[in-house]
């Protein structure tokens, strides 16, 4: 199926599109509040994560329902299918890589789903604090 847009509007619409998202922010922003100091979007480290820290190996991703297949939100737009099924599978393919990546090298990796942080700011916090102290417990201990 043709694109609806002139190249010109399709452009504008793709160059709205920012890299860091609000939910990233808003947890960012809590985690920050809280005492908890890190680097986002890490662009050398392999899958470029949303929030990590290099000295305890913890890499953190909060992943959008509909790019990354959430199983209860996760949906295929019913036109230009053939595009989306193939880029949507592609996601799922490359986050089990990622996820592989990390394990593989002993870093720990949490993955958040965007509804989570959608319905309860609070508890996404707690459970990511909570993720990075046991971290830093287990990396200072090696």
């Amino acid at each position: 199926m043709a694109d609806v847009l002139t190249p010109e509007q399709r452009r504008k619409n793709m160059k709205s599109i920012r890299s860091v998202s609000k939910l990233e922010s808003m947890v960012s922003r809590e985690l920050w509040k809280n005492g908890f100091r890190f680097r986002r979007n890490t662009k050398n480290l392999f899958g470029k994560p949303d929030i990590s820290i290099k000295k305890y190996k913890i890499v953190i991703f909060i992943d959008s329902c509909f790019f990354h297949q959430c199983p209860y939100h996760g949906n295929m737009p019913s036109t230009n299918t053939t595009f989306w099924r193939k880029k949507l599978n592609r996601n799922i393919e490359r986050d089990k890589e990622v996820n592989h990546y990390y394990k593989k090298r002993n870093w720990n990796i949490l993955r958040i789903w965007e509804h989570e942080v959608k319905d309860d700011l609070d508890r996404v916090i707690q459970k990511i604090m909570q993720f990075i102290r046991k971290a830093k417990l287990k990396e200072t201990n090696h």
